[in-house]
């Protein structure tokens, strides 16, 4: 029996819980024994945050979630079917305040942004754009190698690490950005990609595009050459890119026409 008085978490604490989810035949889709999310934002499905806040330290309970808020119309692939609600045996282990990022060592900071950007991936395929950008401007706080007097901390090799996942992050959050219609957004944040890495051509071809149809033509043009003479040894690197060479072209034809 709990006490009368025992506390439950609040918004934007962090809590560890144990949990299972099944499906209505028993098969069980979902098992954590030390799941730790913030509640708030947006790691985990709504029913568990919304359960999760209304429970006490060392309470058990069982939440029958309806699909609306889970996986809703489009399931999880390949193990949660569409529209299906979920039965979860939650226990709420343990909560505090949420650690300042700045307060981590360097590896935990990339392990945990990872696994906010890895979130807004999930957000991003299921079209769910604002949660998406949310997820990837909260990985982008936590991925970071300074302390709170502004110094870097970490090694070579982590400010390297670092940095390479900031670039993925703010390239997918320049996506998220123009899938939501924020088009000024999407411009600096593709700016923010280049200060790290000058030579990113999705970020170069974004900015030339962007700034294409801002009718900024002369820095369009001086944006898309540099992504034309990379993208070549690019691809040979891996298929990184969306966009062709052909398409690089066809563009910088369209703005020089504009001249």
């Amino acid at each position: 029996r709990l006490p009368e008085n025992a506390l439950t978490p609040a918004w934007g604490q962090e809590v560890t819980l144990k949990m299972q989810g099944v499906l209505e035949d028993r098969t069980v889709v979902e098992k954590d024994c030390k799941l730790v999310f913030v509640i708030g934002e947006g790691d985990v499905n709504q029913a568990l945050e919304e359960c999760t806040i209304s429970m006490k330290q060392g309470e058990i309970a069982l939440l029958l979630a309806d699909s609306q808020y889970t996986y809703g119309h489009l399931g999880r692939e390949p193990d949660i079917p569409a529209w299906a609600p979920l039965l979860y045996q939650l226990e709420l282990l343990d909560f505090r305040e949420k650690l300042e990022p700045l307060s981590l060592p360097i590896p935990d900071r990339i392990r945990i942004g990872n696994q906010k950007r890895e979130r807004g991936n999930f957000y991003f395929q299921r079209e769910e754009y604002g949660m998406a950008a949310q997820a990837y401007c909260m990985a982008l706080d936590m991925l970071t190698t300074h302390t709170n007097d502004s110094q870097r901390c970490a090694s070579e090799e982590e400010d390297e690490e670092v940095n390479d996942y900031r670039v993925k992050c703010l390239n997918n959050l320049a996506a998220a950005q123009l899938k939501l219609g924020q088009v000024d957004e999407a411009l600096h944040t593709s700016r923010d990609v280049l200060f790290l890495d000058p030579q990113n051509v999705k970020a170069l071809f974004r900015k030339g595009k962007l700034l294409s149809d801002k009718g900024e033509y002369e820095e369009a043009m001086e944006t898309l050459k540099k992504a034309l003479k990379l993208e070549p040894s690019t691809k040979v690197r891996g298929p990184i890119m969306k966009y062709s060479f052909s398409t690089i072209i066809s563009l910088s034809v369209y703005i020089s026409s504009k001249y």
